[in-house]
């Protein structure tokens, strides 16, 4: 399986020259370093997936002597070592540039970048091939979009539940979000895998 994560380093050898500037592009922009996280964390795996739909790369990965739950695997746990490495690289970028964040940036960009994953990853194994990157493009946009309208509205709306999330403490509030995150996830994980295991190649 590690040969798995490595072989999707090797293959974006040359996006990886693309991708410092493409982060110091976004803080030049000074954008928020929540969003740079995200961004950053999204390049790696998603080049990788944009390359395997191009390359129909399932088909030789399904005729090497892997498991499909291994190929599966390697996604999901290459997402999050890709996703600690760019986080590793972008705070190095934002220092260097004497740009300020907080902890509270990493977590949030890093908390995004695994939902978005959450939803999208099973998308790659729904759709046929051609549709896929579109699918994704729009599922960002949306969660850019509407995203942050939907908290606002239900914040205005929602007032017993606005009451109750504002009663939590910060730590609370911050570790109930983590495991909601993870736990959605883990079940894209397991979804993921049992399409992947029905599917035709």
């Amino acid at each position: 399986m590690f040969n798995l994560i490595r072989r999707d380093v090797i293959l974006q050898k040359r996006q990886l020259l693309v991708f410092i500037p493409f982060i110091v592009f976004f803080i030049i922009m000074d954008s928020h370093p929540a969003l740079i996280f995200l961004v950053a964390s999204i390049f790696i795996p998603f080049n990788t997936y944009a390359y395997d739909e191009k390359a129909e790369t399932n088909i030789l990965l399904n005729s090497l002597p892997y498991t499909r739950n291994e190929i599966v695997a390697s996604r999901y746990l290459g997402a999050i070592v890709y996703m600690m490495l760019s986080i590793g690289v972008t705070s190095l970028a934002l220092f260097v540039l004497n740009k300020p964040f907080a902890m509270v940036d990493i977590g949030v960009g890093s908390g995004l970048f695994l939902l978005f994953a959450s939803f999208t990853f099973p998308l790659f194994y729904i759709f046929k091939p051609g549709y896929i990157s579109a699918a994704v493009l729009i599922s960002f946009l949306l969660l850019a979009g509407i995203g942050p309208q939907t908290v606002i509205f239900l914040a205005k709306h929602a007032t017993s539940v606005t009451q109750f999330i504002g009663n939590l403490s910060i730590p609370v509030l911050y570790t109930g979000a983590a495991f909601l995150i993870m736990t959605l996830y883990a079940l894209s994980w397991i979804t993921t895998t049992i399409i992947y295991q029905r599917k035709a190649f």
